[in-house]
């Protein structure tokens, strides 16, 4: 009986911590999207912030719901509160500092970099 309460514990602890962001690209980004406008998008655990040139911004919440490393390739998937869905793609596998923000289509959103 203890194992089984153990083993349920441990699977809570993982549901749990999986739902957050990752560190990879938890952080500040310089993001540039499809015609072209700048933006500044701040990952956190569980929301993250767009602020637009003119220093307008928009807060969202969202929930990790999957990863897939292919080739060292990674994706992460998000699920923002309103149901929509997006990718964060780091094609790139040596380089973690740039990376796609893609649509649930697969359509680009925005090109991010750590850097300007």
């Amino acid at each position: 009986m203890k194992k089984i309460r153990v083993t349920l514990l441990a699977i809570l602890a993982v549901i749990l911590v999986g739902c957050s962001g990752s560190d990879i690209y938890r952080g500040s980004w310089k993001a540039t999207d499809s015609k072209g406008e700048k933006f500044e998008i701040f990952f956190d655990a569980k929301n993250f912030i767009v602020k637009d040139s003119s220093g307008k911004s928009k807060k969202y919440d969202y929930s990790q719901n999957s990863v897939e490393i292919e080739n060292s390739v990674a994706t992460y998937g998000i699920q923002l509160g309103d149901g929509r869905g997006y990718q964060i793609n780091f094609p790139n596998a040596d380089d973690e500092s740039l990376g796609l923000i893609k649509d649930e289509n697969g359509n680009l959103v925005y090109t991010i970099s750590r850097k300007d």
